[in-house]
């Protein structure tokens, strides 16, 4: 049996149509989760935040450990967000006041398509899941009035 001659373009070709197919996928669901995002309205404050008002991405096993929390927010972006003590307006106000040392940073973040799908496809099952939240209380509300 005679072997095949192996070409290296057919064989990258495979990883150029395999990132291609990572690329649509990763802006399908950031399409999606723009779209859930505008439909959750007001959008929910972020558990213990004052100021910031999103909801976690939890990746699960297929996050990457080295990052922090990353969340999705109003516009349906994804952010990385950092929730700690601002020293510097405790030295300026000269006191601690738990509201101006809060310190909420959002950074924007610019993920490979791979880990952009995991990422914008956790976040989507979350909105989706505060939206038949929402969903449920609004009908459950509709029900209890017509009761009435």
């Amino acid at each position: 049996m005679k072997q095949q001659q192996l070409d290296p373009r057919e064989i990258l070709s495979l990883k150029t149509q395999a990132d291609a197919v990572l690329e649509r996928a990763a802006i399908q669901l950031r399409e999606l989760l723009r779209e859930a995002c505008a439909k959750l309205d007001p959008f929910p404050p972020f558990p213990n935040a004052l100021f910031t008002n999103a909801i976690e991405c939890d990746p699960g096993p297929a996050g990457d450990p080295e990052r922090g929390c990353v969340v999705v927010c109003e516009d349906g972006e994804l952010y990385e967000l950092e929730i700690g003590i601002d020293h510097e307006a405790i030295e300026l106000t000269g006191s601690w006041d738990p509201v101006t040392a809060r310190k909420e940073t959002k950074k924007k973040l610019e993920l490979h398509p791979r880990d952009e799908i995991v990422y914008a496809y956790n976040g989507l099952l979350a909105v989706i899941e505060a939206l038949l939240e929402r969903a449920g209380g609004e009908a459950a509300g509709a029900d209890q009035r017509t009761r009435s």
